[in-house]
C-alpha cells in the first residue's frame, strides 16, 4: 500500500492534538513541561516506542526519546525531532482556548510545533497499522526548551543527530503561496545577548537630579540596537526589567536582544557591533553579553537530496513541494551544520506562532501527515 494513501483523518486528529494544546508547556514552567512530556511518553509508549525519560537541567523540563522496534535497530536510522515548549504561559487557554472554527483550530502551540509532533507521530502509527516497515530505524526525540534556544539540549540534540541517517523536523510548514505550503533546507543564524545597564540611584521625588536612571539609558540603547537591523541581519529587544520603585531613580535595567542573521559572517558582525556599544557617559554604564547562538544552517547535498526525496513523495499526492532557507531557528540549525541530512518545515500549515492568533489549517494536519508518512517509509 502506498504510504501517501494512508486513511489519515484530520478530525479525529485534532481531537488527540487538542488534547496537548490543553496541556500548556511554556519553556520556563518545569512542571508544566514535564506534564506535557507524560502525555508525549503515553502516545509513543501507545504507538509502540520503547520510551526513555531524560532528565532536564539547568532548571528545564525533561526531554522524551522512543526508540521504534526494527530488525535493523542499531543501525543509523531516521530521527524525528521536534520540541513540547511553546512561549505561551499558563493562563493563555482562557485568551486563546483550543478551539476550531470551519478550516482553522486555534490554541496555544497548536502551530509551533505540537501539530507537528502529532501528525509525526499519527504517522508512525498508521504505518504500523498498515504493516508498513520502514527501511531504516526511527527514533523519535521531543525537548523541552528550544523556544529559548536549547541552552540544556544541544548537546543531547547534537550527540543522537550524530547517530542517524536523516534528521526531520515537523515544524512549521512554510507560507510559501502555494496551496499546501513547504519545507526548509537552510536557517538563518541566530544569536542572543543579555543587556545590563547601571546608572545610580536617588529619590526621584526629593533628589531626581543627583540620579543616573539606568532604564533611561537602557531606552537609548534599545533605539540603537534596533536601528543596526539591514536586511541582511536583524536586531530587536524582546524583554526589559528594570525599577523596584517608582519614587526611586533605577540603578539596574536589565534586557535580552535577538540578532538573526543570514550568513555566519553577518551574526559575527552582530556580536561585534554589540560589543561595541558604550555607555552615553562615564556616570552610567552598559555591557552587551552574548548568550546562545544557533549557527548558520546552509542548504548542502545531502540535505537538498533528502528534499528531493520529499517532494517526489509530494508529487505523487499531487502536491507542489517548494523549498527554501528560512529565519526564526530551530534545531535543525544543530543538525543541519553538522552536516547531518536534515529536512525542516514538515509540520502542519498556519499562521500566527507566538501570538494570540496562532492556528492551524485543520486539513493540513492528514495531508502533511500523509506526506510525513511517505518519507518515513521511503528513505533508505
Amino acid at each position: 500500500m502506498d504510504p501517501t494513501a494512508l486513511p489519515f483523518d484530520a478530525d479525529t486528529m485534532l481531537a488527540g492534538l487538542f488534547a496537548w494544546v490543553n496541556c500548556e508547556s511554556p519553556t520556563w514552567d518545569t512542571a508544566a513541561v514535564n506534564r506535557m512530556m507524560d502525555l508525549a511518553a503515553r502516545a509513543l509508549a501507545v504507538a509502540g516506542g520503547r520510551i526513555e525519560r531524560i532528565p532536564g537541567r539547568m532548571g528545564f523540563g525533561d526531554c522524551v526519546r522512543a526508540r521504534f522496534p526494527h530488525r535493523h535497530a542499531d543501525a543509523p536510522g531516521i530521527l524525528v525531532m521536534g520540541h513540547l515548549d511553546t512561549v505561551h504561559p499558563v493562563g493563555t487557554l482562557a485568551r486563546l482556548p483550543a478551539r476550531r472554527d470551519g478550516a482553522h483550530a486555534w490554541g496555544p502551540g497548536i502551530l509551533d510545533m505540537k501539530g507537528g509532533n502529532y501528525l509525526a507521530l499519527e504517522a508512525i502509527v498508521q504505518l504500523a497499522r498498515a504493516g508498513i516497515v520502514p527501511n531504516l530505524p526511527i527514533t523519535v526525540l521531543f525537548t523541552s526548551d528550544e523556544e529559548v534556544g536549547s541552552p540544556s539540549t544541544r548537546d543531547l540534540i547534537e550527540a543522537e543527530a550524530a547517530r542517524h541517517r536523516y534528521v526531520l523536523i515537523p515544524e512549521p510548514a512554510r507560507m510559501d503561496g502555494s496551496a499546501h505550503g513547504g519545507v526548509v533546507t537552510g536557517r538563518y543564524a541566530i544569536a542572543r545577548f543579555n543587556l545590563e545597564a547601571t546608572g545610580r540611584p536617588s529619590h526621584a521625588g526629593a533628589r531626581l537630579a543627583e540620579g543616573r536612571s539606568a532604564i533611561r539609558e537602557m531606552a537609548r540603547q534599545v533605539l540603537a540596537i534596533e536601528d543596526m537591523t539591514t536586511p541582511d541581519c536583524t536586531f530587536s529587544v524582546g524583554v526589559i526589567r528594570g525599577g523596584e520603585w517608582v519614587n526611586c531613580v533605577p540603578s539596574a535595567c536589565t534586557a535580552e536582544a535577538l540578532s538573526m542573521a543570514k550568513r555566519q559572517s553577518d551574526l559575527d558582525a552582530a556580536v561585534a557591533q554589540m560589543g561595541a556599544l558604550a555607555a552615553a557617559s562615564n556616570e552610567v554604564s552598559f555591557r552587551a553579553t552574548p548568550g546562545v547562538t544557533r549557527p548558520v544552517w546552509e542548504a548542502e547535498a545531502r540535505g537538498m537530496a533528502l528534499y528531493e526525496r520529499a517532494r517526489a513523495v509530494a508529487g505523487r499526492m499531487e502536491m507542489d513541494l517548494g523549498h527554501q532557507s528560512a529565519g526564526g531557528g530551530s534545531d535543525g540549525n544543530f543538525t543541519g551544520a553538522m552536516g547531518v541530512a536534515t529536512l525542516d518545515g514538515l509540520g502542519v500549515l498556519g499562521a500566527g506562532a507566538h501570538t494570540l492568533d496562532e492556528h492551524i489549517v485543520v486539513d493540513s494536519l492528514a495531508r502533511r501527515g500523509r506526506l510525513f508518512a511517505g518519507l518515513l517509509a521511503g528513505l533508505d
